[in-house]
């Protein structure tokens, strides 16, 4: 479906969607807080920085054993995902501060996990938020062909078997980005609805020069100065890459591949019957509300709703304006998909996995 124009309907809910918004602008206005980042979320960045940059500093320091470094890699795994949720995600959306370079310095962050946030604002940013689950437009269905996330993606014998290595797939996401998926993107002509699609040439400047000053850090300098032997190294290689894909791909999934949440397919014109609005409160679900460490490490995207109603308000904020989106929602009768837990979360996506590798599944899921 790339380059196919997909519009949405604009005459339902009109009330829910007008009232929704009044409140959560009313919160801010009446509470006289901003919509960015607070000292919260200062904290939590400079945490979250120090954890990784922290790791990769005593490993590189060359005064611990192998068995130690390789602990000190899962560390920095969980930094650099934290990195990713806390301060690059919130920076690329606009959301961290009303300063848009702050937001730009911060930005590239993702840049320097390996990724590269210019692609993402495309393929996150615009395609994922507008057309969420729609199949053969929204990017997040098509991460890879080994996986088949939505009803009418292609069914392959091995889909059958997706449940049992799609977490081991998700962790292969950053080596991905870092050797794979950005390099191919910036090649293709075709992005969801673009074609022809041009990128700007200090954008391909970006990608390089970014690309090798995370090749010097991640692969050149513990070569050079770890007295370890190149095999040690993979291991820590692909330990911390790997603890960092399964967090991210994880918690990315549990927002739209689990039960609930509908895969809507445009009509022969490129209509979807919803509004914007209502077809992303039918597409999305959140999880774990009411577990505050992980809402604190993910930031709110476990209030993944929230998020893709109100992307340029801080995730620091998310746990308050849920419970007028709820609220709201159940006054309106609109759909509101959530989660209780992570661990419901996590039943519900392979449970997703295992329907969705079975031939006999799709018309269940055709809307």
């Amino acid at each position: 479906m790339a380059g196919k124009k997909v519009r949405f309907g604009s005459a339902n809910a009109t009330l829910f969607i007008d009232e929704v918004k009044s409140r959560v602008a009313d919160y801010f206005s009446t509470s006289g807080i901003s919509k960015h980042a607070d000292w919260r979320m200062v904290v939590k960045t400079v945490l979250i920085l120090a954890l990784a940059i922290g790791s990769y500093g005593l490993i590189i320091s060359g005064q611990f054993a192998p068995l130690q470094m390789l602990g000190l890699a899962f560390l920095m795994g969980i930094g650099v995902a934290g990195i990713g949720f806390c301060i690059s995600h919130d920076a690329l959306h606009g959301a961290y501060s009303s300063n848009p370079t702050v937001n730009k310095v911060l930005g590239y962050t993702f840049d320097f996990l390996g990724a590269n946030s210019y692609m993402w604002k495309i393929t996150h940013n615009v395609i994922h938020h507008t057309y969420t689950n729609i199949p053969g437009v929204d990017e997040d269905l098509m991460i890879s062909p080994l996986l088949r996330l939505s009803p009418k993606a292609p069914l392959k014998w091995y889909h059958r078997f997706q449940q049992f290595f799609a977490l081991p797939a998700y962790s292969l996401a950053t080596i991905n980005w870092l050797f794979g998926k950005d390099f191919q993107q910036f090649l293709k002509t075709d992005i969801g609805p673009y074609t022809n699609k041009k990128h700007p040439a200090r954008e391909i400047w970006t990608l390089i020069w970014t690309k090798i000053t995370v090749y010097a850090y991640m692969i050149v300098i513990p070569l050079l100065v770890l007295d370890i032997s190149w095999w040690q190294f993979l291991i820590g290689f692909f330990a911390m890459h790997m603890t960092a894909g399964a967090i991210l791909g994880v918690i990315f999934q549990l927002a739209h591949v689990v039960e609930g949440p509908e895969f809507p397919m445009p009509d022969d014109d490129g209509m979807i019957e919803n509004t914007w609005i209502i077809h992303e409160m039918e597409t999305t679900a959140n999880f774990a509300r009411k577990n505050k460490l992980l809402s604190w490490y993910v930031a709110g995207l476990n209030y993944q709703i929230e998020h893709h109603l109100f992307p340029q308000i801080c995730s620091i904020h998310y746990p308050e304006i849920s419970k007028i989106v709820r609220e709201m929602a159940k006054k309106h009768g609109i759909a509101y998909h959530e989660h209780p837990t992570l661990r419901a979360a996590m039943r519900s996506h392979f449970d997703m996995l295992t329907r969705l590798g079975r031939p006999d599944t799709t018309p269940a899921f055709a809307t």
